[in-house]
């Protein structure tokens, strides 16, 4: 808002680089202009204030569409007040030169003439379109068809407004409505992920599959390589128990030959040794042949005595020494 300093019959004010100030005095604008500052008398002095910078405008409305479904849509309208003597001349701008404030609300003005403006526009094309080809579409084709409503409107034209921009940034349905629409959406997405996820599951069970049968294929190998093991176990073994059964036999045939061999050589020998003694033992008793009995007595004895084992005493009787001596005399008398 403009400055207005106070003093003894005069007043001073100085606006801002933002605002269009001018004064009217008797119906005729006497100075105008952006950043204007001047002196005037407060009595006889009308003075307008118009914002000439961009200024935000948001909106919040209800429409219906062509099936009768309420949506919501939230919107922005970028504005600036291109021509403020025309503003000034269409809605009440004019300052308290007291107090430097407006008088009226004509921002309140600008606002509620943009609003119904947009709001018209907006209407007009929800009510041509139902509620899911409206939510197809998005924001786009409200957002446009606002911009250029409010472009060419006429009656903004007059008064001095230009629109800058809009921004739609929202259109909803109802809650209710809105879950409703996007159930079948959700359920889709949710299908492909059950669906992906029976794939991943698939692809999954085929790689383990695919593992299972590796592992068995290398289960039947590894088994078969033993069982070949085994077989080669079995015929090492059998070459090895039929090349010691074969040494054994060598080893056993050898042992008995050299048995019969030592066998027939003890033989011969006991044979030999047999045959000597013989033939000695039949010397002997042909040197005998002629000894008297007495003789081969005594040798006997004496033979006797020396295959005795050692008499510490002997105790001779007298029927022993007279039996003895008996029959030594039988034998003298016997030749």
């Amino acid at each position: 808002m403009a400055h207005i300093s106070r003093y003894p019959l005069v007043r001073h004010l100085r606006g801002s680089g933002t605002t269009y100030v001018e004064q009217i005095r008797n119906g005729r604008t006497i100075r105008g202009g952006v950043g204007a500052a001047f002196w005037f008398r407060p009595l006889s002095a009308v003075l307008n204030e118009v914002p000439v910078d961009d200024r935000e405008l948001p909106l919040l409305f209800h429409a219906r569409t062509s099936d009768f479904q309420d949506v919501t849509v939230q919107a922005t309208v970028t504005y600036r007040v291109t021509d403020p003597a025309v503003a000034a001349g269409r809605i009440d701008f004019s300052l308290d030169p007291e107090k430097g404030t407006w008088r009226a609300t004509p921002l309140e003005q600008v606002a509620g003439l943009l609003v119904e403006s947009a709001q018209q526009y907006a209407i007009d094309l929800l009510a041509t379109v139902d509620l899911a080809a409206a939510m197809a579409g998005g924001v786009g084709p409200v957002r446009t068809v606002i911009a250029d409503g409010l472009r060419g409107d006429e009656r903004l034209a007059e008064t001095g407004i230009t629109v800058v921009g809009v921004r739609v940034v929202a259109l909803r349905p109802e809650p209710e409505v809105e879950k409703a629409l996007r159930t079948p959406t959700r359920e889709q997405v949710q299908q492909e992920a059950d669906r992906a996820t029976f794939e991943r599951r698939a692809v999954a069970v085929e790689r383990e599959r695919a593992i299972g049968e590796n592992e068995l294929q290398t289960q039947i190998e590894l088994a078969r390589r033993e069982e070949q093991l085994v077989s080669q176990r079995g015929a090492n073994a059998r070459r090895e128990a039929e090349e010691s059964a074969a040494a054994g036999a060598i080893a056993a045939e050898s042992e008995a030959r050299r048995t019969v061999t030592l066998a027939e050589a003890r033989a011969e020998g006991t044979r030999l040794a047999g045959a000597a003694q013989g033939e000695a033992e039949a010397a002997r008793v042909a040197a005998y042949a002629d000894v008297s009995e007495a003789v081969l007595m005594a040798l006997a004895v004496k033979e006797l005595a020396a295959n005795l084992p050692k008499i510490e005493s002997l105790v001779l009787s007298p029927d022993l020494v007279t039996r003895a001596l008996a029959q030594l005399g039988t034998g003298r008398e016997s030749p």
